[in-house]
């Protein structure tokens, strides 16, 4: 994760972007994880209007950033929870939120869980599985696609924190 990290500005900066439809992406990332899910995993349900949805981007970087925030979100939901994917085209852009029912993020750290080696694991999750890394990354390649990645939480009608919520945006091409 650390050389990865290191690669990412040099990598985005000589490669050309070219379009990338997330759609399918988007729909292979669901689906394989409802095809392997075990009984007590959450459930992902995607909500995507039909059609393509094509940024200019690199395709395999793409696919990590939502990989890390599908995975994260999955991480963090209870059994037999869920955890949405909602894209759509708006102004410009493709927008992506992909939300859990996780304890959401310490209003404190909404800032500080992008930067490199923040860690907010999961109860009972073994130390040392992960870098601290992934969200770090997510975002040099989002911002180095020129778009944007944001944190919040979901909240509830009674504004309590219902989980977490992340939004990719990236512009249309």
């Amino acid at each position: 994760d650390i050389s990865d990290s290191s690669r990412v500005d040099a990598e985005l900066s000589r490669t050309v972007s070219t379009p990338v439809d997330i759609a399918p992406i988007l729909s292979a990332l669901a689906e394989l994880h409802e095809a392997t899910r075990k009984e007590d995993d959450a459930i992902v349900v995607l909500e995507a209007p039909p059609g393509p949805m094509v940024v200019r981007g690199v395709e395999g970087r793409i696919v990590q950033v939502f990989r890390n925030l599908l995975g994260n979100a999955i991480s963090f939901s209870p059994a037999k929870g869920h955890v949405w994917v909602k894209a759509r085209l708006t102004g410009g852009l493709a927008e992506v939120a992909i939300e859990d029912e996780g304890p959401g993020i310490p209003e404190q750290k909404l800032e500080s869980i992008f930067e490199r080696f923040y860690s907010e694991r999961p109860r009972g999750e073994r130390f040392g599985q992960h870098s601290g890394l992934g969200l770090s990354i997510s975002k040099q390649i989002v911002e180095g696609l020129r778009g944007t990645i944001t944190a919040e939480n979901r909240r509830n009608a009674d504004g309590g924190v219902a989980g977490a919520r992340f939004v990719v945006r990236l512009p249309v091409g």
